[in-house]
């Protein structure tokens, strides 16, 4: 949630509004191993210009399926019954993926060595926007003076 506004109380500090908002810059980390919501959480991190998106491109399965039919041993089948449709791309996420801002593999000698690129990159590119901005409180100047 982007920070919209805070309830400046007679006493005390000043809460953000939605109170669980962020209040500096974002980054989100994602890879070829998230789909589905994965896929949806990527895009639209993407698409409503939260903040940077490091990683490798998501693997594209949107394709929602419905439990429907159950069989003689208790199982039941699921199959595709519909389509996930986005503002910016339509239903191109399907069957592709999100490509990241910010391209990171991970290697089998990274696995192995207990590294994690994709995150250190995230902590870089963090570090560096809350250089360039860092956060700070509004002056929120003299409060309204009501004729009551």
């Amino acid at each position: 949630r982007k920070r919209l506004a805070y309830t400046v109380k007679r006493w005390g500090i000043p809460d953000p509004y939605p109170r669980d908002s962020i209040a500096g810059q974002l980054v989100a980390l994602t890879n070829e191993y998230a789909g589905s919501d994965g896929d949806i959480f990527s895009h639209s991190f993407k698409n409503m210009g939260l903040g940077l998106l490091i990683g490798k491109r998501t693997w594209g399965g949107v394709i929602g399926i419905s439990p429907k039919y159950i069989l003689a041993d208790g199982s039941m089948t699921t199959q595709p019954e519909f389509s996930f449709w986005f503002t910016d791309v339509g239903f191109k996420v399907e069957n592709y993926g999100t490509d990241p801002d910010v391209i990171v593999d991970i290697a089998p000698q990274d696995y192995r060595k207990g590294e994690d690129p994709q995150l250190l990159k995230a902590i870089d590119e963090i570090m560096a926007m809350m250089q360039q901005k860092p956060f700070s409180m509004p002056t929120f100047g003299d409060r309204p003076k009501l004729n009551v």
